[in-house]
């Protein structure tokens, strides 16, 4: 029994005619009809009764198609996702990546796709949670990385590790010796900021509105390196995801853990079809795996 076979089947039971299974399939009724036998014959089974013009299944049949359906649509799904890989140039890959992630991801993330797909072209930008968005939408990125759960209507998600927020501040601020410092004295701090658009200000802005809070916004920048290269010569402090710390070793600055709460950040993969995209997602996830264990 081969795929062909059964594909043969499915036809000729939906169809319930020789002649017309073996229009649909574009084969010759002879054809169709030597496969069926040989179908039964491999399985030792039969199939279908004739009655007058029409073949009715048996209940071998009905049990067959129950099965042969599935097993289908899977090789289908299956020619669908690596139909993008074939071709003679390589295949390229764009992947939205929030910069707030980016450092700890990315360096690790190249380095396995090129051992694993060493044709592979990848593209990488980083953007702002909403332009990841609007682009897996648009289909600008095939995938991107970011915080969950997404936020547009149509795309879909598979978390990956948990960072959480932390307060920054400099190594002689009064806050210097807590170990934790809590949301209530966190929201009473003036700060420096990510932009409005990025999605741990937005993040950070609900946490305090459930205290009934705004936060005390003194300065605003768009890239979170620019952030830790200017708090040690300001009084300010910011809020960033923990896990930057390790990529981005600033002298002069201390990172708290916020607590009552502590405010979670789920990382993770977005995407817009998981059935079209499984390849790609799961040569992603193999190729993160562990990069969010702590060194």
């Amino acid at each position: 029994m081969d795929f062909r076979q059964l594909r043969y089947f499915v036809a000729l039971y939906e169809e319930g005619h020789v002649g017309r299974a073996a229009e649909r399939l574009s084969i010759s009724q002879p054809a169709l009809s030597q496969q069926i036998r040989q179908l039964e014959g491999d399985l030792d089974v039969g199939l279908f009764q004739r009655n007058g013009r029409r073949l009715l299944p048996t209940l071998a049949a009905h049990t067959l198609y129950n099965h042969a359906v599935p097993l289908l649509d899977g090789m289908e799904r299956a020619r669908e996702a690596l139909r993008s890989f074939r071709g003679p140039g390589p295949r390229s890959l764009s992947i939205g990546v929030l910069q707030t992630v980016n450092a700890s991801l990315v360096p690790l993330l190249l380095e396995r796709l090129q051992q694993a797909q060493p044709q592979l072209v990848v593209k990488l930008f980083e953007l702002s949670g909403v332009d990841i968005e609007r682009r897996l939408l648009s289909g600008g990125l095939d995938i991107g990385i970011g915080f969950l759960p997404p936020r547009q209507p149509g795309l879909h998600s598979l978390a990956l590790y948990e960072d959480e927020l932390q307060l920054v501040v400099q190594d002689d601020h009064p806050l210097r010796d807590f170990r934790k410092v809590s949301l209530s004295q966190a929201a009473e701090l003036p700060m420096l900021l990510l932009g409005e658009e990025f999605r741990v200000r937005q993040i950070w802005q609900e946490q305090l509105a459930l205290l009934g809070r705004r936060p005390q916004v003194q300065a605003e920048l768009n890239h979170m390196n620019g952030i830790l290269d200017s708090l040690p010569h300001t009084t300010l402090a910011s809020v960033l995801p923990g896990r930057a710390r390790q990529m981005h070793a600033h002298h002069g600055l201390l990172w708290k853990p916020l607590s009552e709460p502590r405010i979670p950040l789920q990382v993770g993969l977005v995407y817009r079809d998981a059935q079209r995209q499984q390849a790609m997602i799961d040569l992603l996830r193999s190729a993160l795996d562990g990069a969010w264990e702590t060194p």
